[in-house]
């Protein structure tokens, strides 16, 4: 696997898309970090980090509201191929501001908003709306 967090994202687009209610992913701490922010803004449920035989495992419990998913889209940014950095004034806005950007500055991972209020600009990673 070249890039886990597009392997995540893709995981949860797909588990919202078959109706699922529970998603499981590998852990790692960004992928944890992502997830938290996703459950801070109302995307996700709830996040439980699970000890396996093997190892740690994400257990994500996807959000419905009357049956329609609370994300309508999630969209990579940054890929392996392709890194996308931007300066503080310049990180995107998502859909007027309903939507969120996520953004791996050197303070961790952030959304877009408030890597702007730290004056941080970093590694543009996905758009969720």
């Amino acid at each position: 696997m070249n890039d886990p967090i597009a392997d995540l994202i893709s995981r949860i687009k797909n588990g919202y898309q078959a109706r699922k209610k529970i998603v499981l992913a590998p852990h790692s701490k960004i992928k944890e970090n992502l997830c938290r922010i996703l459950t801070k803004y109302g995307f996700l449920k709830t996040l439980k980090v699970n000890k396996e035989k093997v190892g740690l495992n994400l257990e994500l419990v996807l959000k419905y509201d009357r049956k329609m998913p609370a994300i309508t889209a999630i969209k990579i940014i940054s890929k392996p191929g392709l890194r996308v950095y931007c300066k503080a004034g310049e990180i995107p806005r998502v859909k007027m501001g309903r939507g969120i950007t996520v953004v791996s500055t050197s303070a961790g991972l952030m959304t877009g908003r408030e890597a702007q209020k730290k004056n941080l600009g970093g590694e543009v990673i996905c758009q969720v709306y």
